[in-house]
């Protein structure tokens, strides 16, 4: 098998990660009920994984096939305009980030998180026809933060234990 199949065959294998952990993460009662839209970004873990072991485009590839498959399944049109604009938004950060070698996989992971909830801020903003739901961005930001940190550190431990492993 050549290494392009190769390489096909371990994105797919990925994607399906991914979209594993969407599912998964559905299954969890909200976090914190009286603020709803909070996850923690399970299958991000995969992105930041994606992002470092192989690059931009791989990442971003799995991610749109991902928010698509999971608005196809789980969600509706409006969920897909959330999800993309702060997948995005966050991908489009963190890829800016990781280039500048300044942050960890933690500080990438974290700017990432917080990215999205803006993105999702914004369409809602749209959406809704009102500036007042710009405050959520706050509640956003902490939660944002907790969850980057978490999966940063998760998605570092996944690189670390795989440097050794051929793909």
């Amino acid at each position: 098998m050549n290494n392009r199949t190769k390489k096909i065959a371990y994105l797919g294998l990925m994607t399906a990660l991914a979209l594993i952990l969407s599912y998964v993460e559905s299954l969890f009662p909200p976090i914190w009920a009286a603020v709803p839209g909070i996850k923690m970004g399970l299958p991000n873990i995969v992105i930041i994984f994606l992002l470092y072991r192989f690059g931009f485009k791989e990442a971003l590839g799995v991610s749109l096939v991902r928010v698509f498959i999971v608005s196809l399944l789980f969600g509706n049109v409006m969920s897909l305009a959330y999800s993309l604009t702060g997948a995005a938004l966050s991908l489009a950060l963190m890829v800016v980030l990781k280039r500048t070698d300044l942050f960890s996989t933690v500080g990438v992971s974290v700017a990432g998180g917080v990215a999205h909830n803006l993105g999702q801020i914004i369409v809602a903003m749209l959406i809704m026809e009102t500036a007042e739901i710009g405050y959520y961005m706050i509640v956003l930001a902490v939660t944002g933060t907790l969850a980057g940190a978490f999966i940063g550190l998760a998605g570092s431990i996944l690189l670390k234990y795989m440097k050794n492993v051929k793909i």
